[in-house]
């Protein structure tokens, strides 16, 4: 088994877990057929789920569209709290700490014992606590760069492979096309500066067994704010929040040149920018230390299946059956256009066509697996929501202001320390 069992994960699971449980009450039929709730957002969710009614006559799933993100985690624990949560519901890698700490997922580690070596090693350590499982791996976002091939060919620029090669690309594209950036660094998407801070040694949020330490205003993460603020204040990057209005409208007239995001970003520019299908093309994510390729994670989700549910044994089958069987993993890439956290679904992943934004870039998904064999783990804590928030309005304020972006970074961390410790836990900081 690869569940880790370091110092760092028992202390988190002992930093996460408490409370008291809550009573199972979710949907059961008065017939022989065991009945599921299952909840999750997303282009073809009720299309995959008919695919296992189909073959499960004796486990019927009836899914609902409870939306994403925070709004998904708020609506879970509450229905938690009421003793009516779903047997199954989809959560973003983001928000299982808090679930953990609230008492809404089950520990299904016995349940999903026949499937622990399914996943790769950074994307099971974001659902194990202490070799405790609370959660299964849906999809991965490991981070790419995903870029205009048009536009660096007529600027004659070549793809960079690290931030100051980026750095420069980005000025020199700036300085030939004074109306277009190589990319938009937004201020309110913590995913982007979690990761790319990463990638430079920084951890927002670490835990021992002497308690947590945050490390948003860590000097690491500081640098990198200093890097991307010159390049904003140069006018060689934009700040415009992603997919905006204005930034929709500059994607599709070619004026923002690159997005740096997880491997998910084609699908949504596809989506926002479908006639500028064929300019596109993605490549791992430049380095911040030539020769160190580790890459983070932005974005991703798990099933879980909660404590409320009567049938968890049902529940955690129709999981493994949705994100650890072939024909799961071959529904996430045909149906729902994911890309798959298991290692059998990012192997299958290679046979299948690319995105509609880049149908030329026929080793699309050979550049996903080779960025995901080296993805660092990382450990969220259990108020990314305020995090997300705060950071937010501080780098906002910061740019409208033109007062050091650090700052904001710092003043976040601020904010996020306190409210750990009013909650009760022991907090260090890194800066």
């Amino acid at each position: 088994m690869r569940h880790p069992k370091t110092v760092r994960a028992a202390a988190l699971a002992t930093l996460l877990i408490g409370g008291a449980a809550l009573s199972g009450c979710s949907a059961a039929g008065g017939d022989d057929v065991v009945r599921l709730e299952y909840w999750g957002w997303g282009v073809g969710q009720s299309e995959q789920v008919a695919l296992w009614n189909a073959a499960n006559p004796d486990v019927q799933v009836r899914h609902t569209d409870a939306g994403g993100g925070t709004d998904s985690a708020a609506k879970l624990l509450t229905s938690s709290r009421a003793g009516n949560a779903p047997d199954v519901a989809l959560a973003e890698y983001t928000t299982i700490p808090s679930l953990v700490i609230a008492d809404v997922p089950r520990d299904i580690t016995d349940l999903v014992a026949d499937v622990d070596d399914a996943f790769t090693d950074g994307t099971w350590a974001q659902t194990t606590f202490g070799g405790q499982v609370y959660a299964l791996p849906q999809d991965a976002g490991p981070m790419v760069l995903t870029y205009r091939a048009d536009l660096l060919a007529e600027t004659g620029q070549a793809v960079p492979t690290t931030w100051q090669e980026f750095g420069d690309v980005a000025r020199a594209v700036h300085e030939q096309r004074p109306d277009t950036v190589l990319a938009a660094v937004p201020a309110g998407e913590l995913g982007f500066w979690a990761g790319v801070s990463a990638q430079a040694g920084a951890d927002w949020w670490s835990v021992d067994e002497d308690g947590w330490t945050v490390g948003i205003a860590d000097e690491r993460m500081l640098e990198v704010a200093d890097f991307f603020e010159q390049l904003a204040a140069d006018g060689s990057i934009d700040t415009d929040p992603v997919l905006s209005p204005e930034y929709n409208k500059r994607v599709n007239d070619g004026t923002i040149g690159g997005w740096a995001a997880g491997i998910w970003a084609p699908s949504v520019l596809g989506g926002v920018a479908p006639d500028t299908s064929g300019a596109w093309e993605i490549t791992p994510l430049p380095e911040w230390t030539p020769g160190d390729a580790a890459v983070p994670f932005q974005g991703g989700s798990a099933l879980i299946v909660t404590k409320n549910s009567e049938h968890p044994e049902e529940a955690a089958a129709f999981a493994k059956w949705m994100n650890a069987s072939t024909e799961g993993n071959q529904s996430l890439l045909d149906v729902r256009g994911v890309y798959p956290a298991s290692i059998e679904g990012q192997e299958l992943a290679i046979g299948n066509a690319p995105p509609s934004l880049m149908p030329q870039q026929t080793d699309f998904y050979d550049v996903a697996a080779e960025v995901s064999e080296d993805v660092l783990p990382t450990t969220w804590g259990p108020n990314v929501a305020l995090a997300t928030t705060t950071l937010t309005d501080e780098l906002n304020a910061a740019i409208g202001a033109g007062t050091p972006w650090r700052d904001a970074f710092a003043a976040t961390q601020a904010v996020v320390v306190a409210d750990m410790e009013e909650v009760g836990y022991q907090v260090t900081t890194n800066g």
